[in-house]
């Protein structure tokens, strides 16, 4: 059995949540209008480029969120009479919310793609900021920060992922910096807006990224490498072309995408019971020194 067939079920099962609206499924197809536009991107460089500063508001996003809680403090303690472990608590409750969503965020962008993925980490995320920025005591605060930590928690595993998979190797270790790089540039615009604004005004400010974020979720493709996984190759060429641009030549890729995702799928897992075997028993060990002697 091939990996196309092997992959049919799969293939049904996931369409649907596939097309959001991505605007070069219809310039090929139906509008004249659209590809218009996608004359534009006839670049593949610039058209990569475009994808990864509109995911970049994720990171910023995440940065955003890591930074908030600094120039607030003494704001948010004074309007809700909170004591300070309170605070401290609702500082850290980002962490628990980051740390779920990042367990999660994997088996969430396998399965419905990374676009969706961070459509799913963008909704909780504004509905956190809105939360913080209408809270009238510390319930609302805590709850609207959990959600924040779990929109970040998948941001933080899905844009890198989105960005090494759609960029060219040329290119592929000077984009997937922009991942860090908008992190930094998120602490820096709440520092900064936080010295100019109250605490409310700076979480409804939160809100932007994520609110932009969304609608250009509509107008990039989808990961390549995640439609070629899940079978769906009509649409894994399609996406790619935009990537590389109209007139390049994708055949050479194309077959290499697929060679590495058949190789993926036949790799196997190697389970708990499978430890005990001694080809395991030194990189266990040397693992476990360092990580006891840290």
């Amino acid at each position: 059995m091939s990996f196309r067939d092997d992959n049919d079920e799969s293939r049904d099962l996931k369409k649907p949540f596939l097309h959001t609206g991505s605007w070069y499924r219809m310039s090929s197809r139906q509008s004249s209008i659209m590809s218009s536009s996608a004359q534009v991107l006839r670049d593949g460089s610039i058209s990569v480029v475009l994808c990864v500063l509109i995911v970049a508001l994720g990171p910023i996003q995440f940065g955003f969120t890591c930074g908030y809680s600094s120039p607030t403090q003494a704001e948010i303690i004074s309007d809700l009479k909170l004591s300070i472990s309170e605070f401290s608590i609702f500082g850290s409750l980002s962490n628990v919310g980051a740390m779920v969503g990042a367990i999660t965020s994997g088996q969430i962008a396998e399965y419905i793609g990374r676009k969706g993925s961070l459509m799913i980490a963008a909704i909780p995320n504004i509905i956190g900021w809105l939360a913080i920025s209408f809270a009238k005591d510390s319930s609302f605060l805590f709850m609207g920060r959990l959600l924040e930590g779990f929109g970040v928690g998948i941001i933080s595993y899905t844009v890198p992922v989105y960005i090494a998979e759609i960029a060219p190797q040329n290119m592929r270790g000077s984009l997937g910096s922009v991942n860090q790089l908008s992190v930094t540039i998120g602490i820096m615009l709440a520092y900064l807006l936080g010295l100019f604004t109250n605490w409310r005004v700076l979480a409804v400010l939160g809100v932007l990224p994520c609110t932009i974020l969304i609608p250009g979720l509509f107008f990039i493709p989808e990961s390549p490498r995640w439609l070629a996984k899940m079978g769906m190759m009509e649409d894994f060429e399609a996406s790619l072309q935009v990537l590389r641009g109209f007139d390049t030549d994708i055949s050479v890729e194309v077959n290499e995408i697929k060679r590495a995702v058949a190789s993926s799928s036949r790799r196997t897992t190697i389970r708990f019971a499978d430890l005990k075997r001694k080809r395991y028993w030194y990189p266990l060990t040397v693992y476990s020194f360092f990580l006891f002697h840290l």
